[in-house]
């Protein structure tokens, strides 16, 4: 049985509250277009949450053992809906340097499970 990873990732909105209101009205339960979610779905994600302080928005997604960043982002290329969706997004983000990548992975530092507690259980 295989065990689910997790990814931690971040991206800058552009500092405009009519734009931050827009953006999170289409991340509503029902204006996620079906095809990104299907697409979403497909590629091995169990789980994906957007969190956002301020104009960060921070990604925590659940993926199975057959998620690749690599092949989500090759089918996205190929699904005219999902790329469409993408591009309405970028008027919403900084992409910063690296216009390919926005969603940007942060490093793990810590995590409880890894440490010894003094506790005795």
């Amino acid at each position: 049985m295989s065990t689910p990873r997790q990814y931690c990732l971040t991206l800058n909105l552009r500092d405009d509250d009519a734009l931050i209101r827009e953006y999170e009205t289409y991340h509503r339960p029902g204006n996620v277009w079906p095809e990104v979610i299907d697409s979403i779905r497909a590629s091995g994600i169990l789980d994906m949450q957007i969190y956002r302080s301020g104009f960060q928005l921070i990604m925590v997604m659940t993926v199975s053992d057959a998620f690749s960043f690599e092949d989500k982002a090759f089918e996205d290329s190929l699904n005219p809906k999902v790329t469409e969706w993408e591009r309405l997004m970028e008027k919403f983000q900084l992409s910063g340097e690296n216009e390919e990548n926005k969603w940007q992975e942060v490093e793990n530092i810590f995590q409880l499970s890894k440490h010894k507690s003094s506790c005795a259980n």
